[in-house]
Formats: structure tokens, sequence, C-alpha cells
């Protein structure tokens, strides 16, 4: 072999040799680890655990997608939609995912939690933590009554509570040890009746065929509703706290902006704020009173961090929601839309309505999350 072919082959040789050598480093090096989430010192914001850097919530509600499937409905049979649509969620700008658990997909019986769902949860979080995302998992939803057993709807009180405390163990037990979870919101909208309500009336205010507001009793039985609410919010909490004393743990409340206990869902502010780390309220911004839904804040600004856990367009135009957004940093911490498995891309080739509008939303997120992305604590 000439000498200048040998030379040819050593470099050759040389070059796959280092080539190996860098995938195989690269391979071994860890991932940077994921930051637990906390309450700050200040007692009003979130930061990271180790740098103590601020941490500002900004995300989607990731509750159905564009064919109105619920999570559960696909994320076992298109797990690869699920993977696109996390990685599409953080592109957009956000940090935080909130997901929907339906208890009759979690629950086999009243005492025997679903190990395949608990599996894909924690397939679930891992996904979030290798994306980027911290996850605020939602639970307790029955938004669709053919998903409800029928075991569950004719439990008592005490024994509904009782199964929806084993619901929140299986969660916590699997999900203690994961940095990615933002919270838990113990359930979307929970309500306390003003009268007895039918055996079995746990649902109620259909939306789209689905039932996002649940009643966590039917009878008050002389007692008072903030009590109740009370009660329901400590039974929760007390049964992850068996498994998992870290995670933050919140629940979705309605935009009552009455003090009154006669004139709201039960869950008052200042009297439910001791029985979790942060307080959650669904807010939809109405051009008639835009200044009605910031009262609504300032009632719910208790002493805790706040976070508006729902906001979209709905009653509202884009310049007015982006207005109110700006405003309502005065009194929250954070905020959290809706993504349903389209891009913007995709919706630039509809000419419906509610295209128009989701796409005007998650242009205006993607605007809004930037100069906020690295708030620092002030």
């Amino acid at each position: 072999m000439a000498d200048r072919e040998w030379l040819m082959v050593k470099w050759l040789m040389a070059m796959l040799l280092t080539v190996t050598l860098i995938a195989a480093g690269s391979c071994c090096v860890e991932a940077k680890p994921v930051e637990w989430i906390k309450i700050g010192k200040d007692g009003k914001s979130f930061v990271f655990a180790s740098s103590g850097k601020a941490f500002v919530p900004r995300g989607f509600n990731y509750d159905r997608d564009a064919d109105m499937r619920l999570l559960e409905d696909y994320w076992e049979t298109d797990w690869p939609k699920v993977e696109q649509d996390f990685a599409e969620m953080k592109a957009l700008g956000a940090n935080v995912v909130r997901v929907h658990l339906q208890f009759g997909r979690f629950m086999q019986s009243a005492n025997k939690p679903n190990a395949k769902a608990l599996d894909r949860l924690e397939k679930l979080v891992s996904l979030a933590e290798r994306t980027g995302l911290y996850l605020d998992i939602t639970g307790l939803a029955c938004y669709k009554k053919e998903h409800i057993p029928v075991w569950y709807d004719k439990l008592s009180e005490k024994d509904r509570w009782r199964s929806q405390a084993v619901f929140w163990e299986a969660i916590a037990t699997r999900c203690a040890n994961h940095p990615g979870i933002l919270c838990y919101d113990l359930m979307n909208e929970p309500v306390v009746p003003s009268e007895t309500r039918k055996s079995g009336e746990w649902l109620t205010g259909e939306f789209g065929g689905f039932y996002y507001v649940q009643f966590i009793s039917l009878d008050q039985q002389d007692r008072p509703r903030t009590e109740i609410a009370r009660d329901w919010l400590k039974t929760m909490r007390t049964a992850i706290r068996k498994h998992d004393k870290r995670h933050l743990i919140t629940v979705g409340m309605l935009p009552w902006e009455s003090d009154d206990p006669a004139a709201s869902a039960g869950f008052l502010p200042k009297e439910i704020a001791r029985e979790v780390d942060y307080l959650s309220v669904h807010v939809y911004p109405d051009s008639k009173n835009m200044q009605a839904s910031l009262n609504v804040l300032k009632r719910f600004s208790v002493g805790k961090p706040l976070v508006i856990e729902e906001v979209f367009p709905m009653h509202c135009s884009i310049p007015e929601l982006r207005q109110f957004l700006k405003d309502s940093e005065k009194y929250a911490q954070g905020w959290i839309g809706f993504y349903w498995g389209k891009t913007p891309d995709e919706y630039r080739k509809s000419t419906s309505i509610a295209d128009t509008i989701t796409l005007a939303w998650l242009e205006l997120f993607q605007k809004m999350v930037k100069p906020s992305a690295s708030r620092t604590p002030q």
C-alpha cells in the first residue's frame, strides 16, 4: 500500500474513532436535573428549590384534543401525538401543562386504583420532565358521564370522600419522587350545594358535552358550607401527605365575586387558604365588565400565591385579554390558558371563527411569555 493511501486510511480510522468517542461521551452526559418548585420565602411567589430563582407559571390546559377527546382516550393508542403536543407546547413558550385525570379511568373499584393508568401517568410525568415542562395534575374529574362508574355515584358522601382519598393516595405514591410536577389540583371547580340534592346528582353545568363542575356533597346536614369545603380539602390533603410531603397542593376554583357564602361555591378564599399551598382561580374576562375580573383576583389575593388556572378570550377581545393579563400581575403570580393539539400553522389553514380565536390566543401567549420567561425575584 502506498504511503499516501496508508495515511488516508489512518486519517479515516482516526476520524471514526473520534466520532465514536464523541457519541459515547454524549450518551453518558447526564441530562440537566429537573429542579423542584416550592413557595418562596415571602409566601407569595414560586421559586426553584435549588437555585432560588423565581418560577412564573405560564402554560396550557391540555384537557382534550381538537377532536374533543380527553387525554385518557388516546394516550395509550396514540402516544406519539402526546409527545408531539408536549414538544409543541414547550416550543410555544409554556413551562406548565395542566392535565385532567378522570376518576373512572384511575379507579377499578372504590378502594382499588388502576395500576395500568398509574403506569401511563408516570410515563407522562417522565415526558414532561424530559421536555422541560411541569405538570399541574388535576384529579377526580368526571367530565364524561359515560366514564363514571355506576358504583361511584351511588356512594354516600363519606364513602365517596374515602374513595377520592384513595385516588389521591395512589397518585401521590407514584409521583412523590418526580420533581417535574408543579402541583396536585384536588378537583376542577368543586361546589358545596346550597340546598339538598337528589341521590347521585353530583354533577352540574354541562358544557359542550362535558361536566366540569362537581359537587362534593349532596346534603349540608346543618353544616356551614365553608366548613364542608374545609373538611373535604383537609381529607384530600391528608391522603396526599401520607406519601408526598413535597409537591404543592391547590384546588381550581370558580370566580365568585362575592364574599357572601350563600352566593359562592362554598370555597371562600380566606376560609380555605390554610388547606392549600396556593390558590387557583378560573377567570374568563368579559368585555362588558373587565374590572369585575380584576376584582375577583383582588378577592382571591389572601396572602398566598395565586394562579389564574384557566383563561381564554371567550367573552373578550385579544387586546382586552392582553391588558387583563398585564393588569393581573398586581395579584396573580401566573396564568394558564388552553392548547388543544393543533399548532398555529394548522389554525391558519382554517376559516372557522373558533379556530381564528384560538390562533389569536396562541399568538398572544407567545408574545406575552417571552419577556417574563426569566423573571427574577424583586
